[in-house]
């Protein structure tokens, strides 16, 4: 027989057959697991678009990598930068142009480069002395700069081989160092037109001299120091109450017997030591008589 099919307004489906028939059923999808639709609406995606999405994940990725990147070089170059601007923004010392003013009057009272003084006057008190005097101090002046690049120029060599060191740090370091080397070349040209031989010594004898300065300094800080404090204390004790007379007879007394017990205390501790001194020599003199005394018996 056939069937006929109603839809009914809240979308259910009522099937009758022909003549009206009152056995009807009703399909409203009961019956049906949710994995089952949910297979068949993946089944019907395109693989093409997990290509595109996996794609667009990837490019994400890597857009976010590349900022991070850029980012963070340009934060270090920043901070080198900025780090010590002016730790090789180095002058030479005031020493270096007193020197040549020197040098010029020293020429024109008749110096010349590499003459001997003519006696022993000349030697002690004459320009050529006055010259070395002058390169000396000069030299002097030169060594913290020229210690400071020493120290500093295998950490900026490691830093620019690395890429660790601005384009800007790096060429204000090779500026230090060209004009520190230079100024090193020049005192040693000075000591040989001086006197001949002296390059070889003058900076070992610079160093020693501001070695010898450097540790008088801080001597005489130390010094200051102490002085400094001993005028507190004394403004400290000068603050305090004066004592009167009946309190510092007091005090003088318990000074006094003090001083009187320590005494007694010694005295008392030597004679000990010199009683266990004798009791052990009579000790030591009665064994000894003893055992002659068994081997006269024998």
């Amino acid at each position: 027989m056939a069937e006929e099919a109603t839809i009914n307004p809240d979308g259910t489906t009522t099937f009758s057959e022909n003549g009206g028939s009152s056995d009807e059923s009703t399909f409203t999808g009961e019956g049906i697991e949710p994995e089952e639709i949910l297979n068949k609406v993946v089944k019907g995606i395109d693989p093409a678009f997990y290509l595109i999405f996996a794609f667009f994940i990837i490019v994400g990725l890597w857009f976010y990598s590349y900022k991070k990147s850029i980012k963070e070089k340009e934060e270090r170059e920043s901070f080198f930068m900025d780090m010590d601007g002016d730790k090789f923004n180095i002058q030479l010392p005031a020493a270096a142009d007193e020197y040549y003013v020197i040098k010029e009057k020293c020429e024109d009272n008749g110096w010349e480069p590499g003459k001997p003084p003519a006696n022993a006057q000349e030697a002690a008190q004459g320009p050529a002395r006055i010259l070395a005097q002058a390169l000396m101090k000069r030299a002097i002046a030169d060594i913290p700069i020229v210690t400071h690049i020493q120290k500093e120029s295998p950490g900026m060599n490691k830093l620019y081989a690395q890429s660790m060191c601005s384009v800007k740090q790096w060429k204000t370091y090779q500026a230090a160092e060209s004009l520190v080397s230079t100024e090193v070349d020049e005192v040693r040209a000075e000591a040989d037109e001086i006197e001949p031989g002296w390059s070889q010594v003058v900076w070992r004898q610079a160093m020693q001299y501001h070695n010898m300065l450097k540790n008088k300094q801080e001597m005489e800080v130390k010094q200051r120091a102490a002085a400094v404090e001993k005028a507190k204390l004394l403004e400290q004790e000068k603050l305090k109450p004066k004592l009167t007379p009946e309190e510092e007879k007091t005090r003088k007394e318990e000074a006094a017997e003090k001083a009187a017990q320590e005494l007694l205390k010694m005295e008392n501790d030597e004679q000990d030591k010199g009683n266990k001194k004798s009791k052990s020599a009579s000790m030591s003199g009665m064994k000894k008589g003893f055992l002659s005394e068994k081997k006269t018996k024998k």
